[in-house]
C-alpha cells in the first residue's frame, strides 16, 4: 500500500500504509507497468492511497491439487452431465431471454443449472473491465473459466454474452477438452435487433454517445461450428443444429424454447 501526492507521480511514493476498508475507483496510469492496477481511495490533503495488484503474467511454483471427489462423482450425485451452453449474438437478439427460459425449463425437469449473464457479471466479477478489444477478450476469458468450473461441478452452465470475437469463444470451447460445450448462435439481423433495442443502446450508439458498440462500429464475428443456429428474418425463424449425441436432448430443449 503506497501513498503519494495528487496528481500521481511515481517519484512521490513515500511510505506504506495499512489496507483501507474499501476503495472507490481504479486507474491505469501511463507510468505503471502493464502488470499492475492501482486502486485508489482519496485521503485528506489531496493525497491518494494505492493498492498494487498484479493482473498479468503467469503464476509460478504452483501445483494442481487433486481432490478425491471428481466430476464423475458430482455428475452421478446430480444425475446429469455438466456442460456449458454458450449463447452468443448481437445485443437485442434474445440471449438473456433464451438463457433464463432455458434455466427455468431445466429446473422444471429436475436439472440444476446456472445462468452467467454478461451484464450481470459486469456488476461484479468484471466490473473493472470496459469495452475495448482487450477488455472484451479478458471479459470472455474470465467467464469461460467460471463456466468451466460450473461444468466441472456437474451443473449445466448457461453463458449469455455478446462475445463478439470468434477467437475468444473458441478459447472458451477449448477449455472443455471433453467437448461439453454447446454453442448457440442467435443469428438475428441487425435491423431486427436495432428495432427491438430493449435497452436503448442502439439509439445511443447511432447518436455517437456509445463508441465501440457491436454491430455499429465494432465487428461481430459469427461462429463457424456452432451446435445450434437460428437463421431469422422479420417474419420467421429457421433453426439449424448439429448437436453431439451426448447433448442431443439438451439441444432439442433449446430449440423447443426458441420456437
Amino acid at each position: 500500500m503506497l501513498t503519494c501526492n495528487y496528481p500521481p507521480n511515481i517519484t512521490n511514493y513515500v511510505h506504506i500504509q495499512p489496507l483501507p476498508i474499501h476503495y472507490t475507483s481504479y486507474y491505469r496510469f501511463p507510468f505503471s507497468h502493464p502488470s499492475f492496477l492501482f486502486f485508489s481511495s482519496p485521503l485528506p490533503g489531496n493525497r491518494i492511497v494505492f493498492l498494487v495488484m498484479a493482473t498479468l503474467g503467469n503464476s509460478t511454483n504452483i501445483f494442481w491439487h487433486e481432490c478425491p471427489v471428481g466430476k464423475a462423482d458430482r455428475q452421478k450425485l446430480l444425475n446429469q452431465q455438466g456442460c456449458v451452453v454458450w449463447i452468443t449474438g448481437l445485443s437485442g437478439s434474445g440471449k438473456s431471454t433464451l438463457a433464463c427460459s432455458l434455466g427455468r425449463e431445466l429446473h422444471s425437469r429436475g436439472n440444476l443449472s446456472y445462468v452467467l449473464d454478461g451484464d450481470n457479471l459486469r456488476h461484479g466479477l468484471n466490473k473493472n473491465l470496459g469495452f475495448s478489444p482487450e477488455d472484451r477478450t479478458e471479459n470472455i476469458r474470465r467467464v469461460g473459466e467460471v463456466a468451466k468450473l460450473f461444468a466441472d461441478a456437474g451443473l449445466i452452465c448457461i453463458a449469455s454474452l455478446i462475445s463478439p470475437y470468434r477467437k475468444d469463444r473458441n478459447a472458451c470451447r477449448a477449455l472443455l477438452p471433453d467437448a461439453n460445450f454447446v454453442e448457440v448462435f442467435l443469428n438475428m439481423p441487425l435491423e431486427l435487433c436495432e428495432g427491438r433495442d430493449p435497452k436503448g443502446l442502439y439509439k445511443l450508439a447511432r447518436a455517437g454517445k456509445i463508441k465501440g458498440f457491436t454491430g455499429i462500429d465494432d465487428p461481430y464475428e459469427p461462429p463457424l461450428n456452432c451446435e445450434v443456429c437460428t437463421l431469422a428474418n422479420m417474419t420467421q425463424i429457421i433453426i439449424i443444429f448439429f448437436p453431439t449425441p451426448k447433448f442431443y436432448a439438451l439441444c432439442c430443449v433449446i430449440i423447443i424454447i426458441i420456437i
